[in-house]
């Protein structure tokens, strides 16, 4: 066989079963075959520097000095959604909807506790990550992202795709990382959202790959463009291409329905592997979605019912008293 088309070939395979692994948790092959093909794979791309590809799988972990983030202007804003905090408040969000839609249904999701990114693909090959920044202009972490297993490199979607969801810390990996910098001396982490954040956005990309951070996919920015009409379809499609997209979620029609949501999420919200600090309702229609618009500073088609803050009792054991600097 050809050999550059066999280095196509295993960056396909390699990225197929990477999804399998970090993703569906459901992997079809041996870790010793996995790290054959790697291998092969390494030789291959070492025999031909002129087929290097940053997406490669033999790339994803590699540390690097970057010089700084550039800039990048999001085609749509990303903006930070309006909280409400009552049942009688999202009975208000569903009668303001209504009052324009009458036959409104919404989607009701998990709200994720980390980094707002969006993901962006040319004719199936990863190109770009961008942060939210200050939601017109974010900065380019696209090395960073590279490093977080479920993210594809490739996905099987013609044309421009942006997708745009949460980097996170699993709560494992951020009870780790406050382990090591216990060991070291360090400062610890205050949450696993500011330990995902300060991953990010450092300029060298081995932190990032060395904190075993992860992505949900939530928002398929330009759905429409590409024949996908509702919310729900556009998680199903998301899922379908590869991405890492929760797909615990309810398409209600209901306030009641969407408090069961709300309800359910909350019993299980403390032992769930990742951190949720409330549920995210939207208007399921795409097209309503584009007609309700945006207020000033938040969307009119969404808002976020916001969990009381979790609060756990600690005790005092002891305090050391040591002398300042400057006496």
């Amino acid at each position: 066989m050809d050999e550059a088309l066999r280095i196509q070939q295993l960056r396909k395979q390699l990225e197929t079963y990477a999804r399998e692994y970090y993703i569906q948790d459901a992997p079809t092959v041996t870790d010793q075959e996995y790290d054959r093909l790697m291998h092969e794979l390494e030789d291959l791309e070492a025999g031909h520097p002129e087929l290097a590809d940053p997406n490669s799988p033999t790339q994803r972990v590699i540390g690097a000095i970057l010089p700084g983030f550039e800039k990048y202007t999001h085609a749509r804003r990303m903006l930070s959604l309006g909280d409400i905090f009552s049942r009688e408040e999202l009975e208000e969000f569903v009668a303001r909807v209504r009052k324009e839609f009458p036959g409104a249904s919404f989607v009701a999701e998990c709200k994720y506790d980390g980094l707002a990114m969006a993901l962006h693909y040319e004719d199936g090959r990863f190109v770009r990550a961008v942060t939210r920044g200050d939601g017109l202009t974010g900065e380019v972490v696209t090395a960073n992202v590279r490093t977080i297993r479920s993210v594809p490199m490739y996905i099987d979607a013609p044309g421009h795709v942006e997708v745009r969801g949460e980097v996170y810390m699993p709560k494992v990996s951020f009870e780790r990382l406050n382990e090591v910098q216990t060991t070291l001396h360090l400062p610890l982490f205050a949450n696993p959202r500011n330990a995902a954040a300060g991953s990010i956005r450092n300029l060298d990309t081995s932190v990032a790959a060395s904190r075993n951070l992860e992505i949900f996919l939530y928002w398929y920015q330009n759905a429409l463009e590409h024949g996908i009409n509702t919310q729900a379809e556009a998680l199903e499609a998301m899922h379908d291409m590869g991405f890492p997209v929760n797909m615990d979620f309810a398409i209600c029609d209901t306030v009641d329905e969407i408090w069961a949501f709300i309800e359910r999420i909350r019993e299980k919200r403390s032992g769930l592997p990742y951190e949720i600090d409330g549920v995210v309702i939207k208007v399921n229609s795409l097209e309503q979605e584009e007609a309700l618009g945006l207020n000033a500073k938040t969307p009119r088609y969404a808002i976020a019912y916001k969990y009381p803050a979790q609060e756990v009792q600690t005790r005092l054991d002891d305090i050391f008293l040591t002398i300042g600097r400057t006496g």
